[in-house]
């Protein structure tokens, strides 16, 4: 059996792991749409080639998506069984 089958996360808990998977896509994806508008010189070279600065910091972005979407999930998943929970009692 696996283990995140048989794991019972609180309500708070639940929630608080969603509410971190959409804070951290609004965080991040604001952060990108301004690094892809960067005319600072920071992310675009003279040339408009993106930089190191760019690279490291969209794949800090990617990161930072995948995590929140796998630690949304788990809160979904387990704000849902809560709801079931309630709905069988």
């Amino acid at each position: 059996m696996p283990i995140l089958e048989t794991m019972k996360l609180s309500r708070p808990v639940s929630w608080f792991l969603l509410a971190f998977g959409v804070w951290s896509w609004v965080i991040w994806f604001t952060f990108v749409k301004n690094l892809w508008k960067d005319a600072s010189g920071l992310a675009f070279d003279d040339s408009g080639d993106p930089t190191a600065y760019f690279w490291v910091h969209l794949l800090l972005a990617i990161t930072s998506f995948l995590l929140g979407t796998a630690i949304g999930v788990i809160g979904l998943r387990g704000v849902r069984a809560l709801r079931r929970n309630d709905a069988s009692e």
